[in-house]
C-alpha cells in the first residue's frame, strides 16, 4: 500500500477533478464504501426498529450533505449502530414522526455545540483513549460479522477465505482497482454463475424501490412534545459529535493532514437536519466505512465521500435486484481486513505493553472493555477520559512535598522562635488534601513561616486546607505567614480565604 503521508493539496476536488488517477480513486472508493453501507444501513435500521429504508435513505441523505458542509475530507458518515441504539427506546414507544422530530432537533444541538467551541474538549482526550477506542472499533467491527459466520451454509466460508485472499495478494500486484471492489464483484459473480445458494444482501432486508420524498414531521408543536425528544436529541447530538470528532482525528493522523473540527461539528448537524427532513434516521461519522474510503481504498477528497451517497441511491433504488443477490461473504470479508487494518497493533504488542505505564495501559483497556460491553463508542471514550483524569489526579497528588528547611531566631530564652517550611508541588483536591497533616502544630515554635514560591494552587480545596492549617496554628497561640505564592495563586487565595468554611 501506498505511503499515507500526503500534501495538504491532497484534498482539493479541483485538483481531484484535473488528476485522472485521483479521479479514479476517489470514483472506485465511493462506490466500494456504498457497497459495504447497505447491509450495515439495513442492520441499524432493524436495531432502531424502523423500517430498513429509513437506514438507507439517512446514510444517502448524510453522506451527500456532509460532503459539502463537512469539516474533513474523505470522512463517511451515514446511519449508524450508535445512533440506532439511542433511539431505539423512542420508536418503540412514539413512533416514526417523533423520531424524525428527534432528528432535526439533534442536528440543531450540534450546530449550537460546534458553534459554541465544544470540538476544543477534543484536546482533553488523552492518546491513550484515542489508542483504546481505535482498537474497541476494531474489535467491534470483527463481532458485528461473526452472526453471519454461524448458522450458514459450507460455502460461505471458502467464500470469505477467497475473498481475504484477494485483498491481501491483490495490492501487490497492482492498487489500480480497489481490492475489496474485486472480491466483491468476483464473488458476486461465482454466487450468480453456479447459483450458489448462500446469504445475501437481499436476505437483510427490503431494498426500496423510490427515490426519498420531503418529510415533515407530524408531532404537535408544543411542549410536550419537545420534553419528550429532547433528552434523545442531546443524547444523539452528543454522541454523534463525540464519535465524528474522534474520526477526524482519527483520518487526521493516518493522512497527515488537519481538518477544522469546528466545521465537521455543524456540518453533522445540517447533515442531520436534511436528514431528518427526508424521513432518515439520522447518523454520524462511520468509522469503519471511513476506513475502507481513507486506509483500504485510499481517498483524500470529498468526491468519494459525495459518491458513496450518490451510488448507495443507485445501488439500492436503479439496481436494487443486482445489490440484493451479493453474497454476504464477500462484506463480511472485506470488514474483517478493516477490522485487522483499524487495530493499532503496536499497541498491544508484548514490546510496548512491557514499556508502557501501567496507567496508560488501564485507561486503554478501560476504554475497549467499556465500548465492547456496551456496543457504543461514546460510553468507552467517557470511560477512558474518567479513567484518564483518575490516574493523573493519583500521580500529580504524590508530587507535593513539605520540607522543614531552617530555624531562626530564638527568643531571650534561647529557644527557637521561627520555624521555616517549603511547600513543593502542584496543589489541588487530590494533593492538598494531605498537606494539613504534615506540620507539628504542637511542638513548633511561635512563629512559622510557610514559603510556596515552589508551590501552585489551583482550586478552592487548597485554599480550604490552608485556612485549616493556619487555624489550627491560631488555636495553639501560634502566627503562620504564607509568603512566595506566584500572582494567579495569591489572587485566588485572597478571593476565596475565609469564605469557604461551613455555616
Amino acid at each position: 500500500m501506498a505511503s499515507t503521508t500526503h500534501r495538504p493539496t491532497d484534498t482539493s476536488v479541483l485538483a481531484a477533478l484535473r488528476s485522472p488517477k485521483r479521479l479514479r480513486i476517489e470514483t472506485l472508493a465511493g462506490l466500494v464504501v456504498a457497497l459495504a453501507l447497505i447491509p450495515e444501513a439495513i442492520s441499524f435500521s432493524i436495531i432502531a426498529g424502523v423500517d430498513p429504508r429509513v437506514g438507507l435513505f439517512a446514510s444517502f441523505t448524510m453522506a451527500v450533505t456532509i460532503a459539502i458542509a463537512g469539516g474533513r475530507p474523505a470522512m463517511i458518515s451515514a446511519a449508524t449502530g450508535a445512533v440506532a441504539l439511542v433511539i431505539a427506546p423512542l420508536v418503540r414507544e412514539h413512533g416514526l414522526n417523533y423520531l424524525v422530530a428527534t432528528v432535526i432537533l439533534a442536528g440543531v444541538l450540534q450546530i449550537v455545540l460546534s458553534v459554541a467551541g465544544v470540538a476544543k474538549l477534543m484536546r482533553f482526550i488523552p492518546r491513550s483513549v484515542m489508542v483504546g477506542f481505535v482498537n474497541a472499533l476494531a474489535i467491534l467491527i470483527f463481532l458485528a460479522q461473526v452472526p453471519h459466520l454461524f448458522g450458514v451454509p459450507w460455502l460461505v466460508y471458502p467464500m470469505v477465505a477467497i475473498g481475504l485472499a484477494v485483498m491481501v495478494l491483490l495490492p501487490k500486484l497492482t492498487t489500480a482497482v480497489p481490492a475489496p471492489l474485486v472480491a466483491i464483484v468476483a464473488l458476486t459473480a461465482v454466487t450468480m454463475m453456479f447459483a450458489l445458494n448462500v446469504p445475501n444482501v437481499g436476505d437483510e432486508g427490503e431494498l426500496p424501490s423510490s427515490l426519498p420524498a420531503l418529510l415533515i414531521p407530524d408531532v404537535p408543536l408544543n411542549l410536550g412534545t419537545l420534553q419528550i425528544i429532547a433528552p434523545y436529541a442531546l443524547a444523539m447530538a452528543l454522541v454523534g459529535l463525540l464519535e465524528s470528532l474522534m474520526t477526524a482525528k482519527l483520518v487526521d493522523d493516518i493522512t497527515d493532514t488537519h481538518s477544522d473540527k469546528t466545521r465537521e461539528g455543524w456540518g453533522q448537524g445540517i447533515a442531520n437536519i436534511v436528514t431528518g427532513f427526508f424521513g432518515g434516521m439520522g447518523g454520524c461519522a462511520m468509522i469503519g466505512q471511513t476506513m475502507i474510503n481513507v486506509k483500504v481504498s485510499g481517498a483524500r477528497t470529498r468526491i468519494s465521500t459525495f459518491l458513496a451517497g450518490v451510488f448507495l441511491l443507485i445501488l439500492v433504488v436503479g439496481l436494487g435486484g443486482l445489490v440484493a443477490r451479493i453474497p454476504m461473504a464477500a462484506l463480511v470479508a472485506v470488514m474483517i481486513m478493516v477490522s485487522a487494518g483499524t487495530l493499532d497493533w503496536h499497541s498491544i504488542a508484548p514490546k510496548t505493553l512491557r514499556r508502557m505505564p501501567i496507567a496508560e495501559t488501564t485507561v486503554m483497556l478501560v476504554t475497549v472493555a467499556v465500548t465492547v460491553a456496551t456496543h457504543n463508542l461514546a460510553y468507552g471514550v467517557i470511560a477512558g477520559v474518567l479513567t484518564a483524569m483518575v490516574a493523573f489526579a493519583h500521580r500529580v497528588a504524590h508530587f507535593t512535598e513539605v520540607d522543614k528547611v531552617s530555624e531562626s531566631d530564638a527568643d531571650h530564652d534561647g529557644e527557637i522562635d521561627t520555624r521555616v517550611y517549603k511547600v513543593r508541588g502542584e496543589l489541588f483536591f487530590a494533593s492538598s488534601n494531605d498537606l494539613v497533616y504534615q506540620f507539628d502544630y504542637a511542638s513548633d515554635p511561635a512563629n512559622v513561616i510557610i514559603d510556596m514560591s515552589e508551590a501552585h494552587i489551583w482550586d478552592a480545596s487548597t485554599v480550604a486546607t490552608l485556612d485549616a492549617i493556619t487555624t489550627k496554628y491560631a488555636a495553639k497561640g501560634k502566627n503562620v505567614e504564607i509568603i512566595g505564592l506566584n500572582a494567579a495563586s495569591e489572587a485566588r487565595r485572597e478571593r476565596l480565604s475565609g469564605h469557604l468554611a461551613a455555616h
